[in-house]
């Protein structure tokens, strides 16, 4: 945005002010969070926003650059901001601030509406409940559509969406919906309840976000009700949120399949001994289990130092069978999160990997064969031990592969866990046992053991 770099140097507020209120939000706080001139400049710039303005680039921040402008804001000013939010956004921003932040906030809020924070505040981190907003458009089923329409042009500026309306009884329990261009395309004296859909999807407070996720891909929603438990309609989900939701799922499972604990950290906000501790735990893990190869390969020293040609194969066939099984777990694992593959299919993973697994080991172990015996210019019995034991290895790996991320979600473990580097430590300990077992098959009349 050199525009503004350019009105900043120069000082000329005035236009610059003119110029931020006729840019867009996003481009705002993408300068924000790229400026390098850092936290005076900011404070300039955000102050001189029309208020409708500040609030719009005010929810595009991360926390830190929010506490930065809350930081030097009076409570007046703060509650005025706050105002402008939606109210989603609010209960976002607050959730990330520090207690001493927090208590602002809620100081200048009157009993009411600060015990509709604490309740919003009080849900699961992972529930519907969350993620919703209590600005949304409702009607009552006794109304007339010119009666509705009438409602919604005195609302529309409050609120976050209007693609659909919910309708509510007398009890506030949610009946039906009716979207904005079936409300136009009907007549205007025509009643709300003989026009609007009675087969709405919902979610509770309490429903866990990834149920969320699957109804917005499965019926491309963009907002979603969610109810209590005696049904009264709360509140909703919109599609910006959850967009936000899923990439933050998204981010989770590249952390756990790349074997991280997850963060919500941006990885230059994040600190070195904060990214340590998040990996080392499973570095750990995965060093201690790969011991067990270490193990087989001690067991079957006795074999190696008589055939010593073996150990020069063992890395290619842990190799190999580590990135067969990643491959395999990585596409089980998305077809998961996608909902293409359910618990209920896990025949059908088996077997389709089963067959894959054929088809490419087949290819690589005749591949091998012909390098090791033509090119390498190996005995044919070697050639053969290690191109056979390679196609076991693809195929067991494939299996497992596919088979451990089901095996996880079965457990109410999540799958991607079961990804690349969990899957390659037990693929290796197998290969290895495998490869000494039809080792000592094919040369048991030669090995003294």
């Amino acid at each position: 945005m050199t525009k503004i770099r350019e009105l900043l140097e120069k000082k000329d507020l005035k236009n610059l002010q003119e110029f931020l209120n006729s840019e867009t939000s996003a481009n705002i706080a993408e300068f924000i969070k790229e400026n390098e001139e850092g936290e005076k400049e900011n404070i300039i710039l955000f102050r001189i926003l029309s208020k409708e303005k500040a609030a719009e680039v005010f929810a595009e921040l991360d926390g830190d650059l929010q506490m930065q402008i809350v930081s030097s804001m009076t409570d007046d000013k703060l509650q005025s901001l706050l105002d402008e939010l939606y109210f989603d956004d609010m209960i976002d921003f607050i959730e990330e601030m520090p207690s001493s932040v927090v208590k602002r906030v809620l100081e200048n809020y009157k009993n009411e509406n600060r015990s509709l924070i604490n309740q919003f505040l009080s849900y699961e981190e992972d529930s519907a409940g969350s993620l919703m907003t209590i600005e949304y458009l409702s009607l009552k089923s006794h109304w007339t559509v010119r009666e509705s329409l009438n409602y919604i042009r005195q609302k529309v500026k409050d609120l976050e969406t209007i693609d659909v309306a919910y309708v509510r009884d007398k009890n506030r329990v949610l009946i039906g919906e009716i979207s904005l261009k079936n409300l136009l395309l009907s007549k205007d004296e025509d009643i709300i309840e003989d026009v609007m859909n009675k087969n709405v999807l919902y979610v509770t407070t309490s429903t866990n976000q990834e149920e969320a996720i699957e109804l917005f891909k499965k019926y491309d929603l963009t907002v979603l009700p969610v109810i209590d438990k005696e049904k009264i309609l709360v509140g909703i989900i919109t599609i910006d949120d959850m967009v936000d939701v899923i990439e933050e799922e998204n981010t989770e499972d590249f952390q756990k399949m790349a074997a991280m604990a997850p963060s919500k950290e941006e990885y230059l906000e994040s600190s070195v001994f904060e990214l340590a501790k998040n990996r080392l735990t499973w570095l750990l893990v995965l060093m201690v289990s790969a011991t067990f190869t270490g193990s087989i390969i001690s067991k079957y020293e006795d074999i190696i130092e008589q055939m010593v040609v073996l150990a020069a194969a063992i890395p290619m066939l842990m190799d190999t069978g580590g990135n067969a099984g990643s491959q395999s777990s990585t596409l089980v694992i998305r077809g998961m999160a996608l909902g293409e593959i359910k618990l209920k299919d896990w025949f059908k993973v088996v077997w389709k990997e089963l067959r894959v697994g054929i088809i490419v080991a087949l290819g690589l172990g005749l591949v091998n064969f012909c390098r090791m015996r033509f090119i390498l210019k190996q005995d044919m019995k070697i050639s053969f031990l290690v191109s056979f034991t390679l196609g076991i290895v693809v195929v067991m790996a494939k299996l497992v592969g596919g088979v451990l991320p089901l095996g996880a979600k079965k457990l109410k473990m999540d799958p991607a866990i079961m990804a690349g580097p969990l899957v390659t430590t037990i693929v290796d300990a197998l290969a290895l046992m495998m490869y000494f077992y039809i080792a000592m098959f094919l040369y048991k009349d030669v090995l003294n053991i």
